[in-house]
């Protein structure tokens, strides 16, 4: 298959750095508390007269229990739900607003963000949220906790952003171009409002996290940080239990390098090429960021331990699957230095998009080369497909 070429001024290239709606933060004293973390909930009571200790009541009745209205925080006064209400307070967690399910069992959500908040930067939006009962098994061989595959291990896949800036040309999300970033309670919520839907009891049941639905999280960088630590201190989720993929923003991946590790996810970085021309080409990002640059910022990453960088990699059929490929991608693993594995993912098809997936055989064959040149890789099972909730095919969309 020929690469298309995108020209450099096209306006599929959308601006990295320009202002977007969404990083602005609402006051204490307006929005939804949901989003909020124990000192900021304080922050919020202590303006009502009401003691610090009341915003631990909140946090347990929003994070933990998933009450949705303040009406149902029985654990509050009467007179100091009543006030609440009358301030024009709410919970305003995510809704679900409408599920599809996969022969497979995964489900794709369409979210409502920000409900019946006005203050929310940039207005209410829906994004999309996938939950897959048995995982991918995007995790394998990743330094996670426990690895054993006799018990079910779920996994969710959160948005950060309407729509994506980074126009990957195999993408669906990319049609739409960028909207507004999500606030961390936007991108918290879609977490919490899917726990709630399947009954999760966070430290029982085991969950892992994927920031790698809609939109790309360090380029939303302090919010999708902030949801994080709101989800470790009062959601209770480990952070070994959470990815996030990038698709190289070096100037973000150089921030996480320097996040405390009790509260950073693990990282995975979406390569899809073995060198820069290709990698330029299916995904223009590259021309800013080039492979070696990512590569250098990946490097100042402190890992735990049994921790590994996760690189991740698109097969395009006849475009990004050759033998050769696979060893260009080996050299550009262990160039990093430090433990590293790949995941395999063979593209999944959608509208408006010029691509074939490869045969099973060629995955087969590229995963073999791989691990004969000592990099353990491991090939991501299709969840959702038939209902476009597979990877690549997140489009804000009301139809299966």
């Amino acid at each position: 298959m020929m690469l298309r070429v995108v020209p450099e001024d096209s306006d599929q290239l959308v601006p990295l750095d320009r202002a977007v709606p969404g990083n602005e933060s609402p006051g204490l004293l307006s929005g939804p508390l949901f989003g909020l973390d124990a000192a900021a909930l304080a922050g919020v009571l202590a303006e009502e007269g009401e003691p610090s200790w009341r915003a631990d009541q909140i946090v347990e009745a929003i994070y933990h229990q998933y009450i949705r209205e303040i009406s149902s925080i029985t654990t509050l006064s009467l007179d100091l739900r009543r006030k609440l209400a009358a301030r024009g307070r709410q919970i305003g967690r995510p809704e679900i607003t409408k599920a599809f399910q996969s022969a497979d069992g995964t489900e794709r959500y369409l979210v409502q963000c920000s409900p019946g908040d006005p203050t929310t930067p940039g207005g209410p939006a829906t994004v999309e949220t996938v939950w897959m009962p048995d995982g991918d098994d995007g995790e394998a061989g990743d330094g996670s906790s426990d690895e054993t595959k006799d018990w079910r291990r779920a996994t969710i896949c959160v948005s950060s952003q309407v729509g994506c800036a980074v126009n990957c040309q195999f993408c669906l999300t990319a049609k739409l171009g960028l909207q507004r970033n999500l606030t961390a309670g936007e991108i918290a919520g879609q977490i919490v409002a899917v726990l709630d839907r399947h009954g999760v009891r966070v430290g029982r049941d085991r969950v892992n996290l994927v920031f790698m639905g809609m939109g790309e999280p360090f380029l939303n960088y302090d919010n999708f940080m902030a949801a994080v630590r709101l989800l470790v201190h009062e959601v209770g989720l480990s952070p070994q239990r959470m990815t996030v993929s990038t698709s190289g923003v070096v100037p973000g991946i150089e921030r996480f390098a320097n996040e405390p590790p009790d509260i950073r996810p693990k990282l995975a970085i979406s390569l899809n090429a073995p060198n820069d021309e290709i990698r330029a080409e299916i995904m223009p990002i590259n021309r800013k960021w080039p492979i070696s640059s990512v590569i250098d910022a990946v490097r100042r990453v402190r890992l735990r331990p049994h921790e590994r960088i996760t690189f991740e990699y698109v097969l395009l059929g006849g475009v990004t699957d050759w033998p050769e490929h696979a060893l260009e991608v080996a050299r550009l693993v262990r160039r990093t230095g430090l433990p590293a594995k790949v995941n395999l993912i063979a593209w999944n098809p959608g509208p408006q998009l010029h691509y074939t997936s490869p045969k099973p055989e060629t995955a087969e064959q590229f995963q073999k080369a791989l691990t004969a040149e000592g990099i353990p890789a491991y090939i991501r099972q299709p969840r959702g497909r038939d209902i476009f909730a597979a990877c690549g095919q997140l489009k804000r969309t009301v139809e299966a």
